[in-house]
């Protein structure tokens, strides 16, 4: 590994640091590769030439995956971060705006401020008691 990507001595890391640095270096080469295949396909004429590079992409979106999921495994904060905003509906920020809004139990329900229940009003035309 270059340790000239480390912003500190390596002795002083640790194991488990340096074994995320690589995990996190890895994953945003992964991301630069996407970027880099993203662009050429799209700026070839070649359908064929296309293909190829819209396949490598996606293969590299794979390898991204893979190291994303070490780096949450791995990491107990960017698994709590991962799962509050992954695979939610509704804007992103409002995920993080329900969060400090303190309203207990959006982001796990959809941010939209509910709670789960639905409404508490009576229907149109029922009679509460």
């Amino acid at each position: 590994m270059a340790s000239d990507s480390l912003h500190e001595d390596p002795a002083t890391l640790g194991p488990e640091v340096i074994d995320r640095h690589r995990a996190i270096v890895s994953l945003m080469e992964e991301l630069e590769a996407v970027d880099w295949y993203d662009q050429r396909a799209k700026a070839t004429a070649s359908p064929e030439l296309r293909a190829i590079l819209e396949h490598n992409r996606d293969e590299e979106k794979e390898h991204a995956a893979m190291a994303l999921e070490w780096l949450r495994r791995n990491d107990p904060k960017l698994d709590e971060h991962l799962k509050t905003f992954l695979f939610k509906e509704g804007p992103i920020t409002g995920i993080e705006k329900a969060m400090t809004d303190g309203e207990p139990g959006a982001e796990e329900d959809g941010a939209d401020g509910s709670l789960g229940i639905g409404s508490l009003r009576p229907a149109t035309g029922q009679v509460t008691t």
